[in-house]
């Protein structure tokens, strides 16, 4: 059964917290009729907290600032050069539960790292999506009344250094990968994204996707 349209936002670069607030608002304000959409954007430097989140996972941020969020999961840094994807979703609508939302999305992302010929695999204990043994995305969603916000970060061509100021995702000592480095020539992160706007169409069962634009969010 269709899905409909998913509406595809492309932000650039956005402060977090300007961010999450318009997720929020955006989540808060759905009606029953209301689309779904994904959000495209990067962050500043930034460590965010999940609910979880334990501060002995937070080692030494230095100067790049820290902020406690409302998604699931535990600490993971944020910066240039990765691609973050929030995923406004009807999750009720959608008629899947939260684990095959996961499940869709580690495949979204999958496919998507197969089209560079990056073989990927997702882990059934730890979300995210790894390659070698090293992860190269994360996930971080909130679900509320049914609606899912929050979302992805795929590296793509970032400084990873600051991975190593914490334990990702709670796990100490774990390797981090961006896709740069695994295939040759440059990557442009719009390509990118709209590679993973595709796969995230079909495999949530969308029927297509509109690109949308008119969403303010004050940095």
């Amino acid at each position: 059964m269709s899905a409909g349209v998913l509406g595809i936002r492309e932000l650039g670069l956005v402060d977090y917290q300007p961010a999450w607030q318009a997720m929020q608002r955006f989540t808060n304000g759905r009606g029953p009729d209301s689309a779904d959409e994904i959000w495209l954007l990067q962050h500043p430097r930034v460590f965010t907290q999940g609910q979880a989140g334990k501060a002995e996972h937070l080692l030494l941020p230095g100067d790049i600032p820290v902020v406690q969020a409302d998604r699931g999961g535990q600490v993971t840094y944020h910066g240039p050069g990765q691609l973050v994807c929030y995923l406004m979703l009807d999750v009720r609508r959608l008629g899947i539960g939260v684990r095959e939302l996961v499940s869709r999305i580690e495949h979204s992302l999958i496919d998507l790292l197969a089209s560079y010929e990056v073989q990927a695999v997702s882990k059934p204990d730890a979300p995210g999506v790894y390659v070698d043994g090293a992860k190269i995305a994360s996930l971080g969603l909130r679900i509320r009344n049914g609606r899912s916000f929050h979302g992805l970060a795929l590296n793509v061509d970032m400084d990873l250094e600051p991975f190593g100021r914490i334990n990702p995702c709670g796990y100490a000592g774990m390797a981090m990968t961006q896709l740069a480095d695994l295939v040759s020539g440059p990557i442009a992160l719009s390509e990118v994204g709209a590679r993973l706007s595709e796969q995230l169409v079909k495999h949530l069962g969308y029927a297509q996707q509109q690109a949308l634009t008119g969403l303010a969010i004050d940095c």
